[in-house]
């Protein structure tokens, strides 16, 4: 195994997760099986491969603005859970 219980214990309390012993168990094996198989893509041969952001070259993935009609006020408020006609309500913060 490439990480133990204790490694989970503290990577889930970390994160907050309160595992049981049953998910503790299952938890490691996943993560062990993750590990395992990013140490078998660390054996490829990369020394030739550029590094790249992308998998294709994008240059620019944006489209052109273009002038459309919106949405009127009530039709943007309608939809909402609570609104007066004219804009949404919500809680109070402070």
């Amino acid at each position: 195994m490439k990480i133990s219980k204790q490694d989970v214990k503290h990577v889930a309390k970390l994160a907050r997760l309160t595992l049981s012993d049953e998910e503790l168990e299952v938890m490691t094996g996943q993560l062990d099986n993750i590990l395992s198989y990013v140490d078998k893509l660390e054996e490829l041969d990369t020394s030739n491969i550029k590094p790249t952001s992308h998998v294709f070259a994008v240059s620019n993935a944006f489209r052109e603005d273009e002038v459309r009609e919106s949405l009127t006020q009530d039709e943007a408020v309608k939809n909402g859970p609570r609104q007066n006609g004219e804009l949404f309500q919500v809680p109070r913060v402070i």
